[in-house]
C-alpha cells in the first residue's frame, strides 16, 4: 500500500486518518497540520508520524488528502506543484484528493500547473459519520485513473461507505448525506423528549431513539425494501404504530424533511459560486 498525508487534520481531517490508520495502518500514514500541536496530539493517539511541512508531507507520501478550507486550497496546490514535479523525476506518482467543499476539480487542476505533468486529482465529500466508520462518502475521480480511485477507495474503507458519483451531482449529494446527520439529531432528541414525557428516564430514552434509528436505517440497507413497505410491516391495524405515524404525517413530518434537503441544496449551490 502506498503512503498516504493528511494536511489539515481538523474534525474531518482527523476522523479521515483515524479511519486511513485503521484500513492501511498507521505506519502508512503522515500528518501535518498548520498548528503542529494538533497533528502531534492526533499522530500520538494513532501511532503514526509527523511532518513539518506541507512539502515534506509531499515529499512522504503518493496519496496526498487535502484538508483545508476551499480559500486555503489554492496557495496549497502551487505550494506543494513545484515538489510534485521533483517527485516525478524519481518516478513516484502522486495523487491529490481534495475535500473542499464547492471547490470543483476544474478549478483546482490550473493551479498544479507548474507540476509538469498530468496530477491526479480526486475530489471526496465525507459526511461526519465517518468517524465513527459508518459514514457516507462521495467520490468523484474526474479523468484519474482506476487504479488511482481504488487506492483512494481502500483508504477510505473504514469510514463507511464510498460511493462513486459524477461531480454534477455532489451538491445533490451533499444536501441528502452531507446535511442529513444535522437533520436526524433534532428528530432522535425529539423522539426521546417523546419517551422522557412518557415517562422514560433521559438517559434510556435517548440511548433507545438512537439505537432505534441506527436499526431502523441498517434494515433499509441491509433488505433492500422499500422504507415505505418496512414501516407497513410495523403498522398492525388499529394499533399504537400506526397512530404514531398519522401524528407524523399530521405534523408534516415528510414535506419538512423535504424542504429542508432542497434549503440545503440551494444554499449549497449558492456558496459554490
Amino acid at each position: 500500500m502506498k503512503k498516504v498525508a493528511f494536511i489539515g487534520v481538523g474534525n474531518m481531517g482527523g476522523a479521515l486518518a483515524r479511519a486511513a490508520c485503521r484500513a492501511v495502518g498507521p505506519e502508512q500514514v503522515v500528518l501535518f497540520n498548520r498548528t503542529p500541536e494538533k497533528a502531534r496530539v492526533l499522530a500520538e493517539e494513532l501511532g503514526c508520524a509527523v511532518v513539518d511541512s506541507a512539502i515534506d508531507a509531499a515529499w512522504a507520501a503518493e496519496y496526498l488528502f487535502l484538508g483545508v478550507k476551499p480559500d486555503g486550497m489554492r496557495p496549497l496546490l502551487e505550494e506543494l506543484a513545484p515538489q510534485l514535479r521533483d517527485r516525478n523525476r524519481v518516478g513516484e506518482d502522486k495523487v491529490v484528493v481534495s475535500m473542499a467543499a464547492g471547490l470543483l476539480i476544474k478549478d483546482m487542476r490550473p493551479h498544479l500547473a507548474g507540476a509538469g505533468y498530468y496530477v491526479p486529482v480526486i475530489r471526496i465529500m465525507p459526511n461526519t459519520c465517518v468517524a465513527v466508520g459508518k459514514g457516507m462518502t462521495a467520490l468523484c475521480a474526474g479523468e484519474a485513473a482506476e487504479g488511482y480511485i481504488q487506492g483512494v477507495e481502500e483508504i477510505l474503507s473504514a469510514t463507511g461507505r464510498v460511493e462513486r458519483l459524477p461531480e454534477s451531482l455532489i451538491d445533490q449529494f451533499a444536501a441528502v448525506a452531507g446535511c442529513g446527520p444535522a437533520f436526524v439529531y433534532p428528530y432522535i432528541e425529539a423522539l426521546a423528549d417523546g419517551g422522557v414525557m412518557a415517562g422514560l428516564p433521559r438517559k434510556q430514552a435517548m440511548e433507545y431513539a438512537a439505537q432505534m434509528v441506527l436499526g431502523a436505517a441498517a434494515m433499509v440497507l441491509e433488505s433492500g425494501r422499500h422504507p415505505g413497505q418496512l414501516k407497513d410491516e410495523v403498522c398492525s391495524p388499529g394499533g399504537a404504530t400506526i397512530a404514531g405515524v398519522a401524528e407524523l404525517e399530521r405534523g408534516g413530518l415528510r414535506s419538512a424533511a423535504i424542504n429542508a434537503v432542497l434549503a440545503a441544496y440551494k444554499r449549497g449551490a449558492e456558496l459554490g459560486k
